[in-house]
């Protein structure tokens, strides 16, 4: 039973530990409440932006609920500081307490020793108590023991200076924790009140849209037109890529034939049953010549294995190279823009205040107009130009491919080589009229995939 309660002890502790040395400092909240304080400001900022437009805007909600998030995060971070300020004001307390009965036990014992010093002050009893040694060691030990006792009288008085310099900053450090204490339930009181601003204007703002469901149901009907010509757009440029793939992949197997067989009928070796042989049985429609470490049946992952289904547009190495490095990325892709919040999300959303729904293939951002765009990974400029009057550039990367549309300038051409973070150009706005882009993701099949799921994590 013993062994059991034991071991049980053991774990808790070790739980505590562990649970204690991932509780973040005070620095890191105090840094992490200054980027929320940055990023509320931004989004002040931007909501000022997008109130100057006379048209609605669902922008306006999405950057009002931007707002409400990072305020409760804020007010939760002031909260661990609260906390930890309590923590510590309550040791700091406590160790004033055990300081001063550490000092008057300290200065009880000094008193009593300077009282017996000043009793046994005369001349005459230092020689008694030397003189009336037994002999010359006992004497040699008297003198030792005198002198110790002068010496411990000093160190008394050193650590009874020493303990009263720990509580006097002890004390100074406690009424320090208080103020800042008093400054930061001040704070949390204040972001408290912005919270409730915050839900406040986002409940008018919802009262306003479904009080104009019918301008919005336009705005959606239009974005659906939209959606639909880019989505055929990129079916188109992805076959259309898949083709030329194919042709050269095709052409590649011609030529490699072609150079085998004049290997072959060139060398004094060859006979005509192998000649025969070949020209009898061609290879297969579906079959490949191998590429490197490639497999006839796959292509080769980052870690040596065939395990990749085959697709034309990894028929080269480069190609093979681009996937699997988008595909290792995956979670830490740089966001195309430097600033901006996802205002529509990838897949249906509802309207809030209203029955309606809109669909996205990508995710759209607001930013402010003119904004610089860049490219999240290496790839190759595929196709630049138009669609449904949107200035959009695709890029291919292997098998897959993001688009970047919204924009009003572009600064990139077709066939372009492109790294992570190129500048491809400038944002424009959005059927609202606002400062937007929207970017999307997509493999060779023409799958839609959810770009928030390929980007580092954002605050």
């Amino acid at each position: 039973m013993c062994k059991k309660v034991s071991c049980l002890l053991i774990l808790l502790m070790g739980f505590w530990m562990h649970t204690y040395a991932q509780q973040p400092s005070r620095d890191d909240l105090q840094k992490k409440e200054q980027d929320l304080r940055k990023e509320l400001a931004e989004l002040n900022n931007m909501l000022v932006q997008t109130q100057k437009n006379k048209k609605l805007s669902l922008n306006q909600l999405a950057i009002i609920k931007k707002k409400i998030n990072q305020r409760e995060d804020l007010v939760n971070t002031i909260n661990k500081q609260v906390h930890q300020l309590d923590e510590t004001i309550f040791n700091n307390e406590r160790d004033i307490y055990r300081l001063g009965k550490e000092l008057d036990t300290l200065k009880i014992k000094y008193a009593k020793s300077i009282v017996f010093a000043y009793k046994n002050r005369s001349s005459y009893e230092y020689l008694n108590f030397l003189f009336s040694a037994g002999n010359f060691n006992d004497a040699i030990k008297r003198i030792t023991y005198l002198k110790s006792y002068r010496q411990n009288r000093e160190t008394q008085a050193s650590t009874i200076n020493k303990s009263e310099a720990l509580l006097r900053d002890k004390t100074i450090s406690l009424s320090n924790n208080k103020k800042e204490m008093s400054k930061t339930l001040t704070k949390q009181s204040e972001q408290l009140k912005d919270l409730q601003a915050d839900k406040k204007e986002q409940d008018q703002v919802v009262a306003q849209l479904k009080g104009k469901e019918r301008e919005i149901g336009n705005q959606i009907r239009e974005k659906e037109k939209q959606r639909q010509k880019m989505q055929s757009a990129m079916l188109a440029i992805i076959r259309r890529a898949t083709d030329e793939a194919n042709r050269k992949a095709a052409a590649a197997k011609a030529k490699a034939l072609e150079d085998s067989k004049r290997k072959d009928s060139d060398s004094p070796k060859a006979n005509d049953n192998e000649g025969s042989s070949t020209a009898a049985n061609p290879p297969a429609a579906n079959t490949r010549p191998k590429l490197g470490n490639e497999t006839v049946t796959g292509v080769v992952s980052a870690n040596g294995a065939s395990d990749r289904a085959y697709s034309p547009l990894e028929s080269t190495p480069e190609g093979r190279e681009t996937s699997i490095k988008f595909e290792n990325n995956r979670g830490r892709l740089p966001w195309p823009v430097d600033a901006g919040i996802v205002t529509i999300h990838f897949g249906t959303e509802s309207i809030p205040g209203t029955k309606l729904n809109q669909k996205t293939d990508g995710i759209e951002i607001a930013l402010p107009r003119g904004s610089s765009i860049k490219s999240v990974a290496d790839g190759i400029v595929f196709y630049v130009g138009d669609i449904g009057g949107e200035q959009v550039v695709f890029i291919k990367h292997g098998k897959y491919f993001t688009s970047y549309s919204h924009l009003s300038s572009i600064n990139v051409s077709t066939n372009q080589e492109v790294k992570a973070g190129t500048l491809l150009g400038k944002s424009g706005v959005g059927l609202d009229g606002e400062g937007a882009l929207l970017f999307m993701v997509n493999n060779e099949k023409g799958t839609w995939l959810n770009p928030e799921s390929w980007l580092k994590p954002r605050r």
